[in-house]
């Protein structure tokens, strides 16, 4: 789904991409109270992500943000029911909402909205909402609770290095949460593993079609890192044609 503003060139190569792409219209919580609290003033357009329940034509799906990229084969998700998640990191009570399984439904729709405008959300965007929503996922059996794997924020994740390094080969969602994009970062990171996966799909599959001025790519700083750690090179698209051997021998590297 995309939301106005969106140009008809970047509109036409989504289609080329995903076989549905249908419009929707921004939804903002306009919280600047909880939103300003968090330090997060864009986060109100998140409402928007709860048009994805009128995708009636779809018995299920999972959502993922516009920030996540999938490293690995994800179709176990969809045996899973709804409600389904990641256990959110700041307050583990709580889910992280930038990956759900869900069942499309019009009622539940309109029941979130409803709910919206009748307790708002503690957060100021769509996560605080939809843990109000579903405040009983936290009681729900094992089914619903996805694994850490399949939500990682890698500056989380590298606060336990050890148990990063354990199940780094079972990753299969990296979800760049906050403010550190890799689109945005300039310069050394200690994420340079995460990032160079980032940057191999960018410039594989994506920078040809789009203006440099949108993202020209990393810096030669970030380069030379990730060359010196021994992470795939980017810009040497014949070498590494196989993305799941670019995850096995990225992912090892951290």
């Amino acid at each position: 789904m995309y939301s106005d503003g969106l140009s008809e060139h970047m509109l036409e190569l989504l289609k080329t991409v995903y076989d549905d792409a249908s419009s929707c219209t921004e939804l903002d919580s306009k919280d600047n109270t909880h939103l300003n609290m968090i330090h997060r003033p864009e986060l109100g357009v998140t409402y928007t992500k709860l048009h994805v329940w009128r995708l009636t034509q779809y018995s299920k799906c999972v959502y993922l943000d516009s920030d996540t990229l999938v490293a690995q084969n994800v179709d176990d998700m969809f045996d899973r029911p709804e409600f389904a998640a990641v256990t959110d990191l700041g307050w583990p009570d709580f889910f992280n909402s930038g990956v759900f399984v869900f069942e499309p439904s019009d009622d539940t729709y309109r029941s979130i909205l409803d709910f919206a405008v009748d307790h708002g959300t503690w957060d100021g965007g769509d996560q605080g909402l939809l843990n109000n929503y579903f405040s009983d996922w936290r009681k729900m059996d094992e089914s619903h609770r996805l694994p850490f794997t399949y939500n990682v924020c890698p500056t989380a994740a590298l606060g336990y290095k050890a148990a990063l390094k354990k199940v780094a080969g079972d990753i299969k969602i990296i979800h760049f949460m906050g403010h550190h994009k890799p689109w945005q970062h300039k310069g050394v990171t200690p994420m340079a593993p995460f990032w160079a996966l980032w940057h191999y799909i960018y410039h594989h599959k994506v920078r040809e079609h789009v203006p440099a001025k949108i993202y020209a790519g990393p810096s030669e700083d970030e380069h030379l890192q990730s060359i010196k750690l021994g992470l795939p090179d980017y810009r040497n698209f014949t070498a590494y044609l196989d993305f799941q051997k670019i995850v096995k021998e990225t992912l090892h590297k951290i």
